[in-house]
């Protein structure tokens, strides 16, 4: 009995070991809320000169660099420092220093929460967050935002500026809340009006596994030569519609067809010859060229199919226009050459690379002759395969909705009654949604998915499997059209608004 009353005693007398500014991580790992736990305990750790820590107050006001990377920097205004004064003589600092990402671990979001949007994911630039909070508590609505600046030194990477929120329950999770994020050539700052654990989230690479690359490179290449040969086929019988029944619809579904063939075969063309080729192999720049050329074909065809539908079904009176088609051809085809031109002089073609990565850092590379990788390269593919056929889009997006109101208009119109008109209903309905659907191929809607690859990877087989298969479904759509010139042959009458609307899109 004697023993243990000496060692409690021993153990009350005896003060506690203070706990390393190295081990206060691991410690409080421990803890629900350990990002809490590490800002109480880290400003008393055992070491006295703690070079792993950096604590600057108001005299030294400027760009401070924390201690484990000098690329990094803080500059922290007089306001932040003012507010974290514990009393009105107490002393102003700010904690400055940084942690390794594996210990922040995002869990899913708890439900009911009302502080800041639902965390992003991504990797945590060059593996290392920004720890910089006030030594008096926590700091937010600052008036003056805090600016951090993460500096990089990899090519083509995207990044967004993130902190660390955590709760009592143990949920911690990457939030945006509050934070501003801009980009230079080498690195990327965030303005934040509060004071926490700050990163950069970035996706330099796509994250896919080897079997879906493969997967997804298959259905490339072979989508993209059954377009190019319906696409063919397509031209054939767009010909001999044109013969039979010369109409400006089908010269325009002509001209995007041929567009199309032309994007099909240089892409198939430009993987092949970026396998084989070196870095400065001129002929991959020219096969680049007209890669990029034949998509803002393929666009700028989609956006006169959107313009002729709304001649049609909005002007509807008066739209004669003297050499219509050959003036739709001068835009169609004039405008990539010019922009294309422009660009090749400005020598943005060449063989680019992108990294694949799974989610096991194991990594894989794809090349193809379109824009290398140069800092140029990224404002023109945004601004004309990403802007562009955006504007496209949206523009024929309206048109579609436009076509559904008129057909909804038109089918409203009809009464009757009985089992044969409830036939008759059922089968306007199914041509409708073939219409629809047809016609939001031939707007070039299938671009519109681009922004729904980042969601999942099933994203990208659908955005994959319907642009790679573009040229076929322009060769169904050209078929309905044949069977409906035959159909109108043998028909004796047919009511003149109907044929009007129906010449484009039945």
């Amino acid at each position: 009995m004697r023993p243990i009353l000496l060692w409690l005693l021993c153990m009350h007398a005896a003060p506690a070991f203070p706990i390393a500014c190295k081990d206060v991580v691991d410690v409080c790992q421990a803890e629900r809320s350990w990002t809490r736990c590490y800002e109480k305990k880290i400003l008393s750790c055992a070491s006295s000169r703690r070079p792993e820590i950096r604590i600057v107050d108001a005299s030294q006001e400027g760009e401070h660099s924390p201690p484990f990377d000098l690329e990094h920097s803080v500059h922290i205004p007089q306001s932040a420092f003012r507010r974290s004064r514990g009393s009105e003589n107490g002393t102003s600092s700010v904690l400055i220093t940084g942690l390794d990402s594996a210990y922040f671990k995002p869990t899913k979001r708890s439900r009911g929460r009302t502080f800041g949007p639902s965390g992003p994911t991504g990797t945590v630039l060059g593996g290392k967050v920004l720890v910089v909070y006030a030594t008096s508590g926590p700091l937010r609505n600052l008036p003056e935002p805090v600016t951090l600046t993460f500096r990089y030194s990899e090519k083509d990477i995207e990044g967004t500026c993130v902190f660390w929120e955590d709760d009592d329950k143990g949920n911690g999770f990457w939030s945006m809340y509050g934070c501003n994020t801009s980009k230079s050539d080498s690195k990327f700052v965030c303005r934040c009006n509060h004071l926490s654990f700050f990163a950069v989230l970035v996706n330099p690479v796509l994250s896919l596994s080897p079997e879906d690359a493969f997967h997804l490179s298959w259905i490339t290449s072979v989508g993209s030569a059954l377009s190019a040969v319906f696409s063919v086929l397509g031209l054939m019988v767009f010909w001999c519609l044109s013969k039979r029944q010369p109409d400006r619809a089908v010269g325009l579904h002509a001209h995007l067809a041929a567009a199309l063939l032309c994007l099909h075969s240089c892409f198939l063309l430009s993987r092949w010859r970026a396998e084989v080729s070196g870095v400065s192999d001129p002929s991959c720049g020219i096969l680049g060229l007209f890669l990029h050329w034949s998509l803002l074909a393929v666009v700028c065809w989609s956006a006169l199919e959107g313009f002729h539908l709304y001649l049609l079904l909005v002007r509807v009176f008066n739209i004669y226009v003297r050499r219509y088609l050959l003036k739709l051809s001068v835009l169609g085809w004039g405008v990539p050459t010019l922009i294309a031109l422009v660009c090749g002089a400005s020598g943005v073609y060449g063989k680019y690379t992108r990294k694949l990565r799974n989610p096991h850092n194991s990594s894989s590379t794809m090349q193809l002759c379109w824009m290398s990788n140069s800092t140029g390269s990224l404002a023109v593919f945004y601004a004309t395969t990403v802007a562009f056929p955006s504007l496209v889009v949206l523009f024929n997006s309206c048109m579609l909705g436009l076509v559904v109101f008129k057909l909804w208009r038109l089918r409203g119109m009809g009464t009757g009654g009985g089992a044969k008109s409830a036939r008759e209903k059922a089968k306007r309905l199914w041509k409708d949604c073939v219409t629809v659907v047809g016609l939001s191929c031939v707007l070039g809607l299938p671009f519109g998915l681009l922004n729904a690859t980042y969601v999942s990877t099933a994203a990208v087989y659908v955005f994959t499997a319907l642009n790679s298969l573009q040229g076929v479904f322009v060769f169904l759509w050209s078929l309905a059209l044949l069977c409906k010139f035959r159909s109108d042959a043998s028909s004796s009458s047919k009511d003149a608004s109907t044929q009007r609307m129906m010449t484009f899109n039945s």
